[in-house]
C-alpha cells in the first residue's frame, strides 16, 4: 500500500516504538511512586516532555501532556472561557477549524458567549486584516488553526497575535497546530501564543497523546482534578508508554531538511498531478504535504475506491468528518460539484516520487472506471 493519508495519521517510527515497548516491559511502574521503579518512570516521562519542548520551542515546564490535540484544544478554549468569562464574552475563531475547536465554540454560544466566525478567502487563507476587523475590547480569545488539515492553508499566526496585543490586549491568542508541527518552522517561545495545541499521531508517534503549551505566567484552570498529575492540571495517572513514545518522535523530527523534503515531494506530486485532465487543485495549499484535488463529476468515494484498487491510500476531505460535506471547502465557496470529489492526498517523510509517479496514473484509472 502506498500510504498518502498522513494528515489522518502517521505511521510510528521505529524510535517511538522503541520506547513505547521499554515503557511497557522496563520501567512500568507508575511515576508517582516513591520507590526506584517509579522514580525511573518518573524520569523517563520528564524526558519525553524535554524532547517534545524542544521540538515546540518551549520550556518543558510550560509543557503539559493530553491525550491528543482534542482534548488539547478543548483545554484551551474552554479553560479560556472559564477564567476570562467575567471580563467579556467575545471569542474569535475561523469558520474552517477542526471540529475539535468549532464544537466546544458551539458548546459556549448556547452558554451565551458571542463567537465570530471569519470567513476565509477563496484559498483557504484567513488574513489577518479580517481577524483585525473583528477584534472588540471585550474578546477574551482567538482561536485559529495554523495550518487547514483539508487544504493546507498556512495561516498567518504571528501577524494574527500582533493584531490581537494592539486591539484586545485581555484576549489570549490559541493555535491549532495539529498539522503545523514539525511541518512549519515555528517556536513558542518567539511565536507569541499564548496557547498552542499539537499532536502526536500526527508526527510519526502513537495514538493518545498530545500536548498544550501554555505560555509562561498563564494560569489556565485546571483541566481534570484528582491526584494532582501534570502539576495539579491534568490529574489521572500518566499514559507513560504513549507520552514516552510521543517524546521519542519528537526527537526524531528533522526539522527544516524534513521540511524541505516533503516540500519537494509535494512539488513532483502536483507536476504529476498536472497531467490529468480535468483534475482541480483547490486550496491554497501552502504547507508541505497537503494536496487537496477534485474530479468534478466524480464521488469521492468511487475515486477512493478506484485508488485503493491500485494499492493507494488517500482521505476524501478530513477523517475526522466522515459522512457529512466538507465544512472547509463550503466556507471557501467552492461548488457543491466539486466538493463531492474532493481527494486530500497528505505527504510524510517516509514517501518516495517513485511512490507518488504512481499518482497520476491512477486518478486517470478512476477516471475511465468511473465514467465507464
Amino acid at each position: 500500500m502506498i500510504y498518502l493519508d498522513n494528515s489522518a495519521t502517521t505511521r510510528p517510527c521505529e524510535a517511538a516504538v522503541r520506547a513505547m515497548t521499554e515503557a511497557l516491559t522496563d520501567t512500568w511502574e507508575n511515576p508517582s511512586s516513591l520507590y526506584e521503579g517509579g522514580i525511573a518512570a518518573a524520569h523517563k516521562l520528564e524526558d519525553a516532555r524535554k524532547q517534545t519542548a524542544a521540538a515546540l520551542g518551549a520550556e518543558a515546564e510550560r509543557v503539559f501532556f493530553t491525550s491528543g490535540g482534542t482534548e488539547a484544544d478543548n483545554w484551551a478554549i474552554l479553560g479560556t472561557a472559564k477564567k476570562l468569562g467575567k471580563r467579556g464574552k467575545h471569542i474569535i475563531t475561523t469558520a474552517i477549524e477542526h471540529p475539535a475547536v468549532l464544537r466546544p465554540m458551539q458548546a459556549l454560544e448556547a452558554a451565551g458567549y458571542d463567537v465570530t466566525y471569519l470567513a476565509p478567502e477563496a484559498d483557504g487563507f484567513v488574513p489577518a486584516s479580517a481577524l483585525e476587523a473583528a477584534l472588540r475590547k471585550d474578546t477574551i480569545l482567538v482561536s485559529c488553526m495554523m495550518v487547514n488539515n483539508e487544504v493546507g492553508a498556512v495561516q498567518p499566526i504571528a501577524e494574527m497575535i500582533r493584531a490581537v496585543r494592539r486591539k484586545s490586549p485581555i484576549a489570549l491568542f490559541h493555535t491549532d497546530a495539529v498539522q503545523g508541527f514539525g511541518k512549519i518552522a515555528f517556536r513558542a517561545k518567539t511565536l507569541g501564543a499564548d496557547l498552542i495545541s499539537v499532536s502526536s499521531h500526527k508526527i510519526h508517534g502513537p495514538k493518545g497523546a498530545g500536548a498544550l503549551y501554555i505560555k509562561a505566567g498563564l494560569q489556565l484552570p485546571a483541566l481534570l482534578l484528582g491526584g494532582g498529575q501534570e502539576k495539579g492540571f491534568r490529574s489521572g495517572t500518566e499514559g507513560t508508554p504513549a507520552l514516552r513514545g510521543f517524546g521519542a518522535a519528537c526527537a526524531e523530527l528533522g526539522g527544516a531538511e524534513e521540511i524541505a523534503k516533503i516540500t519537494e515531494l509535494r512539488d513532483f506530486c502536483r507536476q504529476e498531478l498536472s497531467r490529468v485532465e480535468g483534475l482541480q487543485m483547490l486550496g491554497r495549499g501552502d504547507a508541505p504535504h497537503i494536496i487537496c484535488v477534485s474530479l468534478p463529476g466524480l464521488r469521492s468515494q468511487g475515486i477512493l475506491n478506484c485508488l485503493q484498487d491500485r494499492g493507494i491510500a488517500v482521505s476524501a476531505g478530513s477523517a475526522c468528518s466522515r459522512g457529512h460535506r466538507s465544512h472547509v471547502l463550503t466556507a471557501m465557496g467552492v461548488a457543491p460539484e466539486v466538493i463531492d470529489s474532493a481527494v486530500r492526498i497528505s505527504l510524510s517523510r517516509d514517501n518516495t516520487k517513485e511512490e507518488l509517479a504512481q499518482v497520476a496514473e491512477a486518478f486517470e484509472y478512476a477516471k475511465r472506471t468511473l465514467k465507464g
